[in-house]
């Protein structure tokens, strides 16, 4: 037996008698964290977005410009940030038709703010009516479908068929394990906003994410994460409640603790 799996096995007969369900009740918070930290930084991507496309609304019925500046545009915003995929010619485009269909602010901050740009992009390009659009973004999130499972749904006209209408549309997260919330953290929109290469990938964007979240994590929280840790394994599948690994090395020294039974 090795020195690390006796110091392992050593920590865990000290656990008190609840640690199993404290750990597992610590995982849903850190994902529910992850879940709200990356639909703020969505809303605030898909805010920008509709504020560029206001902007091109604006200055095009002001000034009376057509595609060529749009053009230019994209040029210069590509220049300006090489990395960023969103300003091409065609997301602009799009960006001046999501102001045009939501010309009110406070439904990008509230409703369809919780939906990648992608789905975004459904919602727009496949209805026509905003009470069709914001029915389909309740129910998108409700359920927690993906871009697919949405346009599907939209070309079976599934609210069409349920006679439902949009009464109160309320902010809540997507469930933690559906195909919206797991989209949402691989949301390409997303690793290019933040600053972060294709070649990062998502361990990147929920490691970004992460040391956010840990920063509110009382030290001794972070030191027993990291004591009680199990030993990693390539070959076992990762759990859908499994902690990021980012937590299970996060530094301690600056709490004044050590993580002794790694040792």
């Amino acid at each position: 037996m090795t020195d690390y799996n006796y110091s392992y096995m050593s920590a865990n007969a000290l656990l008190p008698t609840d640690y199993a369900a404290w750990l597992a009740e610590l995982k849903t918070r850190i994902h529910s964290a992850q879940q709200r930290a990356s639909l703020a930084v969505n809303r605030e991507l898909v805010l920008l977005y509709w504020q560029i496309g206001q902007d091109i609304l604006a200055r095009q019925g002001r000034e009376g410009w057509g595609s060529k500046v749009i053009e230019r545009l994209a040029q210069d915003l590509r220049s300006a940030f090489p990395t960023m995929k969103g300003f091409s010619r065609a997301n602009l485009m799009y960006m001046r038709a999501f102001a045009q269909a939501w010309p009110e602010e406070s439904i990008v901050q509230q409703f369809v703010g919780q939906l990648p740009w992608g789905h975004n992009l459904v919602l727009l390009t496949k209805l026509k009516t905003d009470q069709q659009r914001l029915g389909y973004a309740q129910k998108a999130v409700e359920h927690g479908w993906s871009r697919n499972m949405l346009a599907i749904h939209i070309e079976r006209k599934l609210l069409e068929r349920e006679g439902k209408a949009v009464t109160n549309f309320e902010t809540q997260l997507p469930k933690p394990q559906s195909d919206l919330a797991l989209e949402s953290l691989k949301d390409p929109y997303l690793f290019d906003f933040l600053g972060i290469g294709d070649e990062a990938g998502e361990r990147a964007l929920e490691e970004a994410i992460v040391q956010h979240i840990t920063k509110f994590l009382p030290c001794r929280v972070k030191a027993k994460l990291a004591v009680c840790a199990p030993p990693s394994s390539h070959s076992a599948r990762r759990s859908p409640l499994a902690l990021p690994r980012v937590l299970t090395r996060a530094a301690t020294p600056r709490c004044g603790l050590r993580a002794s039974a790694h040792r």
